[in-house]
């Protein structure tokens, strides 16, 4: 079988390399066009380590694109990360069209944030899906789907990087072994059942310390590492990546008001929220590194009843 990669980053790598490993027949690589000034894509790089020819159309609805597909006589198309818009002209040019992989258990949280949201949103659970893409967003047919719990620790970097990640690379290879032999399946999404939230970004990440702990947590988790949840102190921003919830038994004695900074440790410091405090262990100020919330709280030099805003 004539197969095409077509994707981007760390994870398109990865799915190339496995096809590769076990001898699949990849006759070339689409990666998404670098930005001025960048370096090559992990990917791009990759293909061109095993001497597959690599294409970087900035559109794919140009006919002269589909043409240069054609001429390659693909029999299938893996999507691995694909964030350009790919219309159904090129996704059913393969003989047996274009299979590709999505962070989430479809049809719920379409969106280029599929991660984020579950977490932020409080499930206890997600996954991924393999499916045929349409020139819908995330609604083609469902191909493979596997899923993985999400505990109370979990962050948006522990379920892709350490779950979502590797099972997405295997479930990509299932996927073309099931088109392989004649047996993939074309399941309909539920459309009674569909969600789509918008891409997470710093308007979404804001941290307010007048919600509850449990609101606050699932957002600094789900954040971490991108876009980061932040705060503001002295009017500068300041990211949060790791913190503690330190949930009060009684709400209505907890000392400090919404935001103070109530300690001041070597290892992080304390800041009230609703119903409870935090223990801010890791920061990024706007102007700098990732560093321990102590260095930066010494840097800033909290002054007592200091406080977000």
């Amino acid at each position: 079988m004539r197969i095409v990669v077509h994707g981007q980053q760390a994870f398109g790598k990865a799915v190339l390399e496995a096809l590769l490993k076990r001898g699949d027949n990849v006759i070339g690589v689409y990666v998404a066009p670098e930005k001025p000034g960048a370096k090559a894509d992990p990917l791009k790089e990759a293909a061109l380590a095993a001497n597959l020819p690599v294409y970087q159309p900035a559109s794919y609805k140009d006919p002269k694109v589909w043409d240069e597909f054609k001429a390659l006589k693909p029999d299938l198309q893996v999507m691995a990360f694909v964030t350009l818009f790919v219309p159904e002209e090129f996704l059913n040019i393969p003989t047996h069209g274009s299979i590709q992989y999505h962070p989430s258990l479809l049809p719920a949280y379409r969106g280029a944030s599929a991660i984020n949201w579950p977490i932020i949103k409080g499930e206890k659970e997600t996954g991924l899906s393999i499916f045929w893409p349409d020139n819908g967003l995330d609604t083609g047919d469902i191909l493979v789907q596997k899923k993985t719990p999400i505990s109370d620790t979990d962050t948006l970097g522990t379920v892709y990087f350490d779950r979502l990640f590797p099972m997405g690379v295997e479930a990509m290879l299932e996927g073309v072994d099931l088109v392989k032999a004649g047996k993939a399946p074309k399941i309909k999404q539920d459309e009674s059942k569909a969600t789509y939230e918008g891409k997470c970004g710093p308007d979404n990440a804001k941290i307010d310390w007048g919600k509850p702990w449990e609101q606050i947590d699932r957002l600094i988790r789900g954040c971490n590492p991108a876009p980061g949840a932040w705060t503001t102190y002295d009017g500068k921003q300041l990211k949060v990546f790791d913190a503690k919830p330190l949930p009060a038994k009684d709400p209505k004695g907890i000392a400090g008001k919404i935001g103070e900074i109530v300690a001041v440790e070597a290892d992080g410091y304390t800041v009230v929220c609703a119903d409870g405090r935090f223990k801010v262990t890791r920061v990024q100020p706007a102007d700098g590194k990732k560093m321990d919330a102590g260095e930066w709280a010494k840097s800033a030099n909290i002054p007592p009843k200091a406080r977000f805003t």
